[in-house]
């Protein structure tokens, strides 16, 4: 993986090639950034770097024997920590294969999923176990930077969520990471590094990761032919700096969404429950994730009437199609604790349709929740409160 395949984030990478071609990169580095941020990548992309045969001032060759094999994660002196499930076996060879075959499980899923998280690296092996990093992973880290290094480059060992190590893991490795062997740089990426121990802390150089912007998640999923630009437009506000979330978005049918949210505030504003009940079927028929995705469009456009009625549209991330749908909700419509109660009610709704939750009841009954607050008068709304509408 190269500095070149991680979208924008260029101050970053400007920083960390400038520290390697100064020799001023510390040996223990904690690679910390939000989930979907690219600290795993970037970690990746710090890696082919220093032990890259022909650098150049932006990037790694890509082409050399060295660069090829850490793109296949196949390189001989890139190790690889990271949490997976207690497996207890007698047979301490049998043990050591089913390591091995973890191991490849992982690799593949990186390559696959380079911005993945926790939650898919265990869907992806499909054992509900609770992970960790063991006391005896840890051993064999030690163990493994004992060795000098196969190519006589960097010996580099990468620790994949390290505040998952058990503390008497942790606890094994500080004399190591406090003195490595010669030539040995210890990569640890981490999406909550307040989790860490103390003393892990102390030993490491912090490299914050921050999320992607707009511009730059738009440009790399129009770029890579993910999307169209409308589709992007749309979806993301949702992923909110987060790449993981803007690929999953990707994969659903989003561009109809705020359309398909707007009528259904029309048919929750008048209360028509035949025109609900055929909507309720169309719902239904959608999988979990576009059901959730209704709901996180849904969630957004409130975030921007809020923007738009306390006159902050710099803040505003509405596509121009939408724009006027928008400024027409939260002017004629909302007031601000109407907003919030919305807020809370699509939120709810979201969290329980994570835990599986029957959507037919579900969605019936946050329509009439949603209905019952649109439709409610405050004191301090005006006397022309009836002739308010969703707008078209």
């Amino acid at each position: 993986m190269l500095f070149s395949s991680i979208p924008g984030l260029e101050e970053t990478k400007s920083k960390l090639i400038q520290a390697i071609r100064q020799d001023h990169l510390a040996h223990a580095l904690l690679i910390h950034g939000p989930e979907g941020s690219a600290a795993l990548p970037m970690a990746f992309a710090l890696a082919a770097y220093i032990n890259c045969e022909n650098p150049n001032e932006e990037d790694s060759c890509g082409v050399c024997s060295s660069c090829q094999k850490l793109g296949k994660l196949i390189h001989p002196d890139l190790n690889f920590s990271f949490p997976s499930p207690s497996i207890s076996n007698k047979d301490g060879d049998e043990d050591g294969e089913k390591k091995v075959d973890m191991l490849k499980l992982w690799r593949a899923f990186v390559i696959k999923h380079p911005y993945g998280n926790l939650h898919d690296w265990v869907n992806s092996i499909g054992i509900n176990k609770q992970l960790s990093i063991s006391k005896g992973a840890a051993k064999q880290l030690i163990q493994t930077l004992s060795l000098k290094s196969f190519e006589g480059g960097y010996k580099i060992m990468l620790i994949w969520h390290p505040e998952l190590m058990h503390p008497s893991a942790a606890n094994a490795i500080l004399k190591i990471l406090e003195e490595p062997p010669e030539k040995t740089l210890f990569l640890l990426v981490s999406h909550h590094p307040e989790q860490l121990l103390t003393t892990i802390m102390s030993r490491t150089q912090k490299i914050a990761i921050r999320g992607f912007t707009d511009e730059e998640i738009k440009t790399h999923l129009v770029g890579s032919g993910l999307c169209s630009q409308s589709v992007a437009d749309q979806l993301t506000p949702l992923a909110d700096g987060n790449l993981r979330e803007a690929y999953r978005l990707s994969d659903q049918v989003v561009d109809q969404n705020t359309a398909h949210f707007k009528d259904w505030m029309r048919e929750c504003y008048s209360l028509n429950i035949n025109e609900l009940n055929s909507r309720l079927d169309r719902f239904t028929e959608q999988d979990k994730e576009g059901q959730k995705n209704l709901l996180l469009t849904g969630i957004n456009v409130l975030r921007e009437c809020l923007l738009d009625s306390s006159q902050l549209k710099k803040l505003m991330r509405t596509a121009p199609e939408d724009l006027q749908f928008i400024e027409k909700f939260s002017r004629n419509t909302l007031t601000a604790t109407k907003i919030l109660g919305l807020y809370g009610k699509l939120g709810d709704a979201h969290y329980h349709l994570e835990r599986n939750a029957n959507p037919k009841i579900l969605f019936m009954d946050l329509s009439l929740q949603v209905a019952t607050i649109l439709k409610s008068k405050e004191v301090h709304e005006t006397e022309h409160v009836e002739n308010r509408h969703i707008p078209r």
